[in-house]
């Protein structure tokens, strides 16, 4: 499929004005990039069959994973602002560094406005961006480093000037092997501090892209995704699977086509080493617009055809269940017959030993990761509750739980949970297995981390607003918040139990299994053909040689890692409930709890609610207020800064705090003032789970947990209420996303010319 016009003329208008010409680039790079997304999208069309086919089986036949015992928000809390402040980013256009006003939305796409008084007014953002695949950089030296190796031979000499001079000595730059650069710079280092930890939020929430609850098209892509990179001989993970399908497409065909661009073009950029630098990012940030609009066209087509498919394959699965069922055993059983001895010793001799050093490299940090989750948890209700008894008592509850209820939301306040990630290293290990990061299990675990700190907190607030409507005196309301705590403490233990083992399981396999795939290659791969005509010409759509050969492969190992978890969960150290104490739907009227409508805390326990100017307290409003207050900006996390950084205003800006412990002790007073809780610093934990019922076996006690699941055999992969609707990032990763005129439509991918106008293209 052709490319769009207006993306053929953008490429040349970037080839162009970079004054060089480059005859044979835009054909070498739609020819490379048809003939990719036509192999992986063949792969794609076959695995689809396959993931329809297994999701069926499971609605029937599966019995699913042990009942969770806490409660999951099903309304997310949605226009919500996580952040908002002032960045100063650099033009490339004109070279010079000019004040945005940044707010980051529920839905983790950075929103750039010209200024806070464009925000009131309404008007249309400069820019959208969304940050999958990107890496934070902190320091120019990290930068110029990376910039360096990716165009080999333009390293500057010292002394020289670099590709970009920063005003002050706290940078942020979003670096993207193929994409564009953004560039940000901060006043103090407690600034650059809070924004690390947002945008790092933001970079997170973003690489998680692929929806949970597709259980067809998800594990249909990540399935090929895999598939087409083993055909390549790319085993292990892979750190670019980040972001939405299209995303992840892209990145796959620029980890091919990049180095055949840059072999081609290269040799021919001219100038000095920073022009040269300069000129490749341009070039590459062009091509990796381009593919993605052809990856975007290609994949929904065949995502269309494959829907408008599904209902006649799904009548045949129906009807054929058994068959098909009995014929994938046949299969497995000639595959099982023909590997087994060969996989056997191949673990025996490769995995086995290996497996308690990885299992023990994943626990450590994991565990200490959610004890930070279960304190700051335990310290937030346990200082919303010495608030109640000291002053306010039910009239500022509503102000307390609003506050409460964003927890998991906070960067600031989760940012210690999630530092617990960073020291992961699978030393010696990583290179043996071909793990050519562990950002992906860092993000995966800390993604658990907050999802398991949300179901804690929106438990202990259902269960709070049930005790409520007995009309407690604030006394009573004491020792029911108290009780209600160590009730979802034990019932976190539990969950988070849960997802830490399934977590380990499934990052064993997957660094394990294609490690045994490569190891068992050259022996097996050429004998699998030979399989294919044992399966009914009916059933190919549904059964695959390839994946029923992994399966048993699977199989071979997991006898080894379910033991070795198993081991594992009695530790002390860990925190892992054993197989023995189990607890299974232990609370089963907790969860008719969730079926009605959410809980506004501040329309029913709000009081005064503040006045206009707060930004503390959400509220629910009528249309007519929600327009009077539509100006408004109010955030997970406060901004102390009144005004610009850089930029005289009529009021002069607040000093910046000096380091995160002041910006911390900042946030405090702030709590205080609107709240008051006892002072104290930021501490982050895991809760503890528990049966309702007396005879309930109590959790191993433990000073550290461990981390979340994710599924075997993929990339792990990622306020108040705001009364406009916040714009939302569009999928469209290719740079900076503006909207259209006139209100907040769909964004476009745009460019600024030399007078610092958007222009769409």
């Amino acid at each position: 499929m052709e490319v769009p016009s207006l993306c053929k003329q953008l490429y040349h208008q970037e080839l162009g004005a970079l004054g060089t010409p480059f005859p044979g680039a835009g054909s070498l790079q739609l020819k490379k990039t048809g003939k990719i997304l036509t192999e992986f999208l063949r792969f794609y069309e076959d695995q689809y069959g396959v993931a329809l086919f297994n999701s069926m089986r499971h609605e029937i036949e599966g019995t699913g994973s042990p009942q969770a015992q806490l409660l999951w928000r099903k309304v997310p809390l949605d226009e919500r602002i996580i952040f908002s402040g002032n960045l100063f980013q650099y033009q490339e256009d004109n070279k010079k560094w000019r004040n945005r006003f940044s707010l980051v939305p529920h839905n983790y796409g950075l929103v750039l406005y010209e200024n806070k008084v464009a925000y009131e007014r309404q008007v249309p953002p400069r820019a959208i961006i969304n940050s999958a695949g990107y890496k934070i950089l902190t320091s120019m030296d990290q930068y110029l480093e990376l910039v360096g190796n990716s165009l080999p031979g333009t390293t500057s000499k010292s002394g020289t000037a670099p590709i970009l001079k920063c005003p002050t000595q706290f940078p942020l730059i979003l670096w993207h092997p193929s994409a564009r650069h953004y560039y940000f710079c901060l006043m103090t280092e407690a600034e650059q501090d809070k924004w690390q930890a947002v945008l790092q939020d933001c970079i997170r929430h973003c690489n998680n892209g692929i929806p949970e609850d597709s259980k067809v098209e998800g594990p249909a892509f990540t399935d090929a995704i895999r598939m087409y990179r083993q055909s390549k001989e790319l085993y292990g993970t892979w750190e670019m699977l980040c972001g939405n399908e299209v995303q992840i497409l892209t990145n796959l065909v620029m980890e091919e086509l990049g180095p055949e661009l840059k072999a081609e073009l290269a040799p021919r950029l001219k100038g000095k080493p920073q022009e040269r630098q300069r000129q490749w990012i341009q070039i590459s940030d062009a091509v990796y617009r381009m593919v993605y609009e052809q990856a975007k066209a290609r994949f929904e087509a065949v995502l269309s055809k494959l829907q408008l498919a599904r209902p006649a394959m799904e009548a045949v699965i129906r009807t054929d269940m058994d068959q098909i069922i009995t014929s994938k055993e046949h299969l497995a059983s000639k595959i099982r017959a023909f590997i087994l001895p060969k996989a056997e010793v191949c673990v025996r001799n490769h995995v086995q030993p290996y497996i308690p050093s990885i299992l023990e490299a994943l626990m450590v940090p994991t565990s200490q990761g959610f004890t930070e989750v279960r304190d700051i948890f335990f310290k937030e209700v346990t200082d919303m509750n010495l608030n109640v008894i000291n002053e306010g008592g039910i009239d500022k509850l509503g102000e307390y739980m609003e506050k409460l209820s964003q927890l998991a939301y906070h960067p600031l306040k989760m940012q210690s949970c999630y530092e617990k990630m960073e020291p992961l290293r699978l030393d010696g290990l990583q290179q043996r297995f071909d793990v050519s990061s562990t950002s992906v299990f860092k993000q995966r675990a800390q993604i658990h981390m907050r999802e398991q700190m949300d179901n804690a907190v929106y438990t202990f607030e259902t269960l709070l607003h049930q005790e409520l409507g007995k009309g407690p005196t604030k006394e009573e309301l004491c020792k029911s918040i108290q009780r209600i705590l160590e009730r979802v403490l034990k019932k976190y233990d539990y969950d988070s139990s849960t997802v830490r083992k399934r977590f380990f399981r499934e990052a064993l396999l997957q660094i394990t299994i294609p490690f045994l795939l490569r190891k068992l290659a050259p022996t097996c791969k050429s004998e699998l053909p030979r399989f294919q005509e044992l399966i009914f010409e009916d059933f190919a759509r549904f059964i695959l040689v390839e994946n029923t050969y992994e399966e048993v492969v699977l199989q071979t190992v997991m006898k080894d890692i379910l033991q070795a978890v198993k081991e594992a969960a009695v530790q002390r150290k860990h925190n892992l409930y054993r197989d023995s104490v189990v607890m299974h739907n232990s609370d089963p009227n907790l969860h008719l709890l969730a079926e009605g409508a959410p809980i506004d805390w501040g329309e029913e326990y709000g009081g005064s609610g503040g006045d206009g100017g707060s930004p503390s307290v959400p509220e629910v409003a009528t249309l007519s207020e929600k327009r009077r207050r539509g100006k408004q900006v109010v955030s997970v996390v406060q901004d102390e800064e009144a005004g610009l950084p850089f930029e005289a205003g009529p009021e002069p800006s607040p000093a910046s705090p000096d380091s995160v412990t002041e910006l911390r002790g900042l946030l405090a007073q702030d709590v205080r003032a609107e709240s008051p809780p006892p002072a104290g610093p930021l501490l982050n934990g895991a809760p503890m789970l528990e049966s309702p019922q007396p005879e309930s076996p109590q959790p191993v006690a433990a000073p550290e947990a461990s981390s979340p699941p994710a599924s075997p055999l993929r990339q792990l992969p990622p306020g108040k209420a705001v009364d406009l609707e916040p714009p939302k990032p569009s999928d469209q990763e290719t740079g900076e996303q503006v909207s259209s005129p006139g209100g907040r439509p769909p964004i476009h991918t745009t460019t600024e010319d030399s007078a610092g106008v958007q222009t769409e293209f």
